[in-house]
């Protein structure tokens, strides 16, 4: 009987360090921290405050590290260098990711429906929704569901002018996902660049 006593003891001491060492909630979300300061920064992931703008675009950043990455944009600064293509990027992250996606065969995960195998957890979530029909994204406004995240901002752009147009430099095209804006000025504006005022 002491033994269990002894144990009891135990797990509650052990909880209340954990309850101490975590003491700081979000009032939001209830994620808990151990520092306040780490507290402040996930608090803007709630209020959108970006404190840190880069004097040159006037780009706004939650945090001071993703200003600091962003420098690297103007500057040209790309340390982290692709050992097998030379492509450089301005994170190590990216670099890894890089080396993950363009130069390994690697394909861990498994679509439990029909077997297809994808390199990411990312890819292999996006790819189930084809087969669970799942529509996960839903419009604030209407009710509208959609089952990428893509489309979901384009709607809202569209029906609700909420968010922003992706613009061409070059013709001045607008879209409602970069990714389009992309493909079209790979396919329409080829090795052209645009013409600086």
């Amino acid at each position: 009987m002491a033994n269990v006593v002894n144990v009891v003891a135990t797990w509650q001491h052990t909880d209340e360090v954990i309850q101490e060492r975590n003491r700081f909630a979000c009032p939001v979300c209830s994620k808990r921290f151990t520092r306040a300061g780490s507290l402040v920064k996930h608090s803007r992931i709630h209020s959108g405050e970006k404190p840190y703008k880069c004097h040159v675009c006037g780009k706004a950043f939650s945090q001071s590290g993703n200003l600091n990455t962003h420098m690297r944009v103007h500057t040209g600064d790309n340390p982290n260098k692709c050992s097998l293509c030379n492509k450089c990027f301005s994170r190590s992250s990216s670099l890894q990711q890089h080396k993950r996606y363009v130069h390994s065969n690697i394909r861990p995960y498994h679509c439990p429906y029909c077997g297809k195998l994808f390199k990411t957890n990312v890819e292999l979530k996006r790819h189930v929704r084809i087969h669970t029909d799942a529509k996960s994204y839903s419009c604030r406004h209407c009710s509208q569901c959609f089952r990428w995240l893509d489309r979901l901002k384009a709607h809202l752009l569209k029906s609700h002018s909420e968010g922003t147009w992706f613009t061409c430099d070059i013709c001045q095209k607008q879209f409602a996902i970069r990714g389009e804006l992309k493909q079209h000025s790979n396919r329409r504006h080829e090795g052209v660049k645009p013409c600086l005022q």
